[in-house]
């Protein structure tokens, strides 16, 4: 399987290229900018360039753009990210397009020879490796911006029939339970969107435009 790798951090590089070597990969390329790796890609065409996501000139985030331009190629190939950030924000950009190839693992898994090599070869394959870490920074990030997310299965069952209009009682007909079973999801329900100092009615009402994306 042939690598390229765009690290500008000459020692981690150094270890990373003997690593891949050891673990019967061709490094084919390694450069230390974003530049240079849309470049090598062009010239060598990998299976999979490893990337850094903050290389120069201005150390923010030329990596992780070079990854998203090599995306959008017509056969691009696999991308894992090796970084130091946790940032969401960053998983996210490598993961709208929602295909697969992408990997985004932290610095620290370098050290796991196993966990590199398997996610490089699941990335060529077309996999998607995300970090643990991350995961849980995308899941804790979810419920902040979207209270919804916080809801059970069953919570949001009770939320789609309250936006049919249905009484508590016709909730409960409906899915076969009591009455009080249907207040006491009512209840969690308001109770993390955040509404929870108006009457009954109206807070009934704006969790059901919540649902519907209206507010």
């Amino acid at each position: 399987m042939r690598v390229v790798v765009a690290e500008d951090g000459g020692l981690l590089r150094t270890a990373l290229l003997r690593l891949l070597g050891e673990m019967g990969f061709e490094v084919v390329g390694a450069v230390g900018d974003g530049e240079a790796l849309l470049e090598l890609v062009d010239a060598e065409r990998p299976d999979v360039a490893i990337v850094d996501i903050r290389m120069p000139p201005t150390f923010t985030d030329e990596g992780l753009r070079a990854a998203t331009t090599l995306r959008a190629m017509e056969a691009p190939p696999g991308i894992l990210v090796l970084t130091q950030s946790t940032d969401p924000a960053h998983a996210t950009r490598l993961l709208e397009d929602g295909r697969g190839g992408v990997g985004y693992l932290l610095k620290d898994r370098v050290a796991d020879v196993d966990e590199i090599a398997d996610a490089i070869r699941r990335v060529a394959a077309g996999g998607t490796v995300i970090d643990p870490s991350v995961i849980a920074a995308l899941v804790a990030r979810s419920r902040v911006e979207d209270p919804l997310a916080s809801l059970t299965a069953r919570e949001r069952e009770v939320l789609g029939l309250m936006a049919e209009g249905r009484s508590n009682l016709g909730i409960a007909e409906r899915l076969v339970v009591t009455e009080k079973t249907v207040e006491t999801h009512v209840a969690s329900i308001l109770g993390k969107l955040g509404l929870e100092s108006a009457p009954e009615d109206h807070r009934r009402v704006l969790a059901v435009l919540r649902y519907l994306g209206r507010s």
